[in-house]
C-alpha cells in the first residue's frame, strides 16, 4: 500500500468516528470571533479558545472546523469562504507605522469582499446578510475602534451574528449549502486517481500538510510540481500524479491530523517527524489498542516514576518476547501498522522512511533491536528510544545537531530489521573520538552495529554483551589494555586531563604509534600505586593482573591502524574492561570495591 493510499483510508477510519472534518472542510486554528448586529454593524470581538498549563499561560487558538482554505502558491491572493487573517477579513495587516497596523498592499481585503458579495448574492439568511452589509460597509481605517484590536491583527477571524444563537456564520444551514455546492463545483480535469482507482475531478494543486518540525509554518506538500522539468506530456502541476480532489483532500487532513501539536502519534526523531497509526479490519478498539502499544515502544515514557515503571515492565515483556495479547490487551498480532517519517526539504517534504507491517512483526523488529544494543553493565533501566541514540551522535547531545539523514536511516534498520547504517557508527566513533566520552549508551551503539552486522554477513554474532577475558580479537584486547592504564592512572590521582581524554581518539585509530607511550607511563603508574600502600597498592595489583593477562593476547607487533568496525571494538573492549574494574565482587576478592566516584 502507498503512503496516500494509507493516509486516505486512515482518513476514511477518523471521518467514520467523527474525529476529522466532512469533504470541503477543514480544522484551523481561529482566534477571534466578530459579533455582527442584524444590520452588519460591529458588535463586538469574542476571544476564543483558552490557556493551559502547556502553553505557560498564553491564550490557545480554538480549532475549527471551517470551510477549506484555497492554498496560496507563490503568495496569490485568494480569499477563504467565512473566515480569514486580519488582512483579507477586515484589511489590515501588521506593519512599522506609529499605530502598528496598515492596510495590505495586494488588495486582500477588496478580494474578500468581492468574493463573498458574490458567492452570497441570493442568500436571504439573516447571518450571511449582515455579513454582505458588514462587508459593504466596513472601512479598514476604523480597525481601532474594535475591542482587542491589537491582540486581532493578523490573526485567523470567524463571524458570528448577534441574535442569541452561538453558531458561527460558516456553521449556518444556508452557508453550508452554498460552500458545498460550491465544492461540488470542479474546474479542473476529470481523470482515473491513482490512490483510489475511481473518475472523478483531479486536483491541481494539493492541500498544505503542517506540524512538520523545520517545514513553512504555512505548510508544505509531499506532492507538488511547479518547475517545467517536472512535468510531462503536457501536464501540468498536480495533473502529473493524479489524484482526485475527495483523496487530496483525504490524505491531507489525516496526516494534519497526525501531526497535530497535541497527537499521540507523532515522535521527533531527529530531523525526522514520524507518525504512526494502526488499521484493524473491523474492530476500531483493536486499533486504538495497537497505536496505544505503538507508542509505548516507539515514544519516550512518562515522567512520572510510576507510570514509568509501568511503561518499563511492559517493554521488558515486549524484550523478553511474551505475547502481545498478554501484554496489552485487546492487540492482535496481525494488525497492521503504518510508520511515517518526514523531513523537511523547502516547500516540499521529503519522505525518510515509509514501513507498513503488522504490530507481531513490528515488535519482534524492535525486540531484536533492543536484543543487539543489550551490553552489561546495561546502560539503561529500560530499552532507549531511537532518539536517544541519535542524541549520543550530535554535538553536545543536541538533537538539532544530530547529523542530517541519519535518523530516517536508523530508524529503517531498526523496522525492517537491515543492518544498521554506516553512517550511525561513523557518526558515534567520531564523537567518542572528538570528546572522549564513552559512556555506556555509546559502547552499547557501537556493539550493536557490531553485532547485527556480522550476523547478517556470516549467520551468528561476534560482539560479546559482558566482559569476554577469552578474547583474541585485537582491537577489542588494545581497548581493555588501554581501560587497564586508565584504571591505574585514576587510582593514582586525580588529574585535569587524564589519557582517556587526551589519548583514547589516537590509541583506537594509531596504536602502534600510542601505545608504547601509553606503557611508559602506566610503568610510572605502577610503582606509585606500589609505594602508596593499602587501597592504591590493591588497585595497582588488580590494574597489573589485568595488563599481564591481557598483553600475554596480544601479538608482538601492534596494528599500525585500526579501521572504523576495529575502532568500534576498541571502544566495546575499553568498556567491558573499565566497567569490570568497578563491578562487585564476591569470594576470594572480598568485600565490594570502591566506586568510581571516590577514587576520582
Amino acid at each position: 500500500m502507498t503512503i496516500l493510499q494509507g493516509l486516505s483510508a486512515h482518513y476514511d477510519r477518523l471521518a467514520g468516528k467523527g474525529d476529522a472534518p466532512p469533504f470541503g472542510y477543514s480544522e484551523q486554528r481561529i482566534s477571534y470571533s466578530l459579533l455582527l448586529s442584524l444590520e452588519g454593524e460591529p458588535v463586538d470581538v469574542q476571544p476564543l479558545g483558552g490557556s493551559s498549563a502547556a502553553s505557560a499561560g498564553r491564550r490557545q487558538p480554538l480549532r475549527l472546523s471551517v470551510p477549506q482554505p484555497n492554498v496560496r502558491p507563490g503568495g496569490a491572493v485568494k480569499p477563504n469562504f467565512l473566515w480569514d487573517k486580519t488582512a483579507y477579513a477586515l484589511g489590515v495587516t501588521r506593519d512599522d507605522s506609529q499605530q502598528g497596523w496598515g492596510a495590505p498592499r495586494r488588495g486582500e481585503f477588496e478580494a474578500f469582499k468581492e468574493f463573498h458579495l458574490c458567492m452570497l448574492a441570493d442568500s436571504d439568511d439573516a447571518g450571511l446578510r449582515a455579513l454582505t452589509a458588514f462587508l459593504r460597509a466596513w472601512r479598514p481605517e476604523d480597525y481601532g475602534l474594535l475591542a482587542s484590536a491589537k491582540d486581532l491583527l493578523d490573526k485567523n477571524v470567524v463571524f458570528r451574528l448577534d441574535d442569541g444563537n452561538l453558531a458561527f456564520l460558516h456553521e449556518r444551514p444556508a452557508a453550508r449549502c452554498i460552500w458545498e455546492d460550491q465544492t461540488s463545483i470542479s474546474g479542473g480535469d476529470e481523470g482515473l486517481c491513482l490512490v483510489t482507482g475511481e473518475h472523478g475531478p483531479l486536483a491541481r494543486v494539493h492541500p498544505k500538510v503542517k506540524g512538520v518540525r523545520g517545514a513553512q509554518s504555512s505548510g508544505a506538500s509531499i506532492v507538488s510540481f511547479n518547475e517545467p522539468a517536472f512535468n510531462s506530456f503536457g501536464r501540468r502541476q498536480g495533473y502529473n500524479a493524479p489524484v482526485s480532489e475527495r483523496a487530496a483532500f483525504g490524505y491531507t487532513t489525516a496526516l494534519n491530523s497526525l501531526l497535530s501539536f497535541d497527537s499521540r502519534h507523532r515522535i521527533q526523531i531527529g530531523d525526522t517527524t514520524t507518525v504512526f497509526w494502526a488499521e484493524a479490519a473491523e474492530n476500531e478498539r483493536e486499533a486504538e489498542a495497537a497505536e496505544d502499544l505503538v507508542s509505548l515502544l516507539l515514544v519516550e515514557g512518562p515522567s512520572d516514576e510510576q507510570e514509568a515503571s509501568k511503561v518499563r515492565d511492559k517493554l521488558q515483556a515486549v524484550a523478553e518476547g511474551r505475547p502481545l495479547t498478554e501484554i496489552a490487551p485487546g492487540v492482535q498480532e496481525g494488525t497492521r501498522v503504518y510508520v511515517l517519517g518526514l523531513a523537511p526539504s523547502a516547500a516540499r517534504l521529503s519522505v525518510r522512511f515509509w514501513h507498513v507491517d503488522s504490530i507481531g512483526k513490528l515488535a519482534a523488529r524492535l525486540r531484536e533491536h533492543w536484543h543487539d544494543l543489550l551490553i552489561e553493565p546495561d546502560p539503561a533501566s529500560s530499552p532507549p528510544a531511537a532518539w536517544r541514540l541519535l542524541c549520543e551522535t550530535a554535538m553536545q547531545r543536541k538533537s538539532g545537531n544530530v547529523p542530517p539523514t541519519l535518523a530516517g536511516a536508523l530508524m529503517r534498520a531498526i523496522l525492517t530489521g537491515g543492518a544498521y547504517p554506516r553512517s550511525l557508527l561513523a557518526a558515534v566513533v567520531g564523537r567518542i573520538r572528538a570528546d572522549g566520552d564513552l559512556n555506556a549508551m555509546r559502547a552499547a551503539i557501537c556493539k550493536a552495529i557490531l553485532a547485527r552486522n556480522h550476523r547478517l554477513q556470516q549467520g551468528k554474532e561476534s560482539a560479546p554483551v559482558s566482559l569476554c577475558e577469552d578474547s583474541t580479537d585485537v582491537p577489542y584486547n588494545l581497548g581493555r589494555l588501554f581501560a587497564a592504564y586508565a584504571y591505574a592512572e585514576r587510582s593514582v590521582a586525580k588529574r585535569n586531563a587524564t589519557i582517556r581524554d587526551k589519548y583514547i581518539g589516537a590509541a583506537s585509530a594509531t596504536p602502534l604509534r600510542v601505545f608504547p607511550l601509553l606503557m611508559r607511563g602506566y610503568e610510572h603508574n605502577r610503582s606509585a600505586l606500589a609505594k602508596a600502600g593499602g587501597q592504591r597498592a590493591g588497585s595497582g595489583v588488580r590494574a597489573d593482573r589485568a595488563v599481564s593477562r591481557i598483553a600475554g593476547a596480544l601479538p608482538r607487533a601492534l596494528p599500525r591502524s585500526l579501521g572504523l568496525e576495529e575502532q568500534a571494538r576498541f571502544f566495546v573492549g575499553y568498556y567491558h574492561q573499565d566497567q569490570a574494574f568497578y563491578a562487585k565482587k564476591t569470594g576470594a576478592e572480598g568485600e565490594i570495591r570502591q566506586s568510581r566516584e571516590s577514587e576520582d
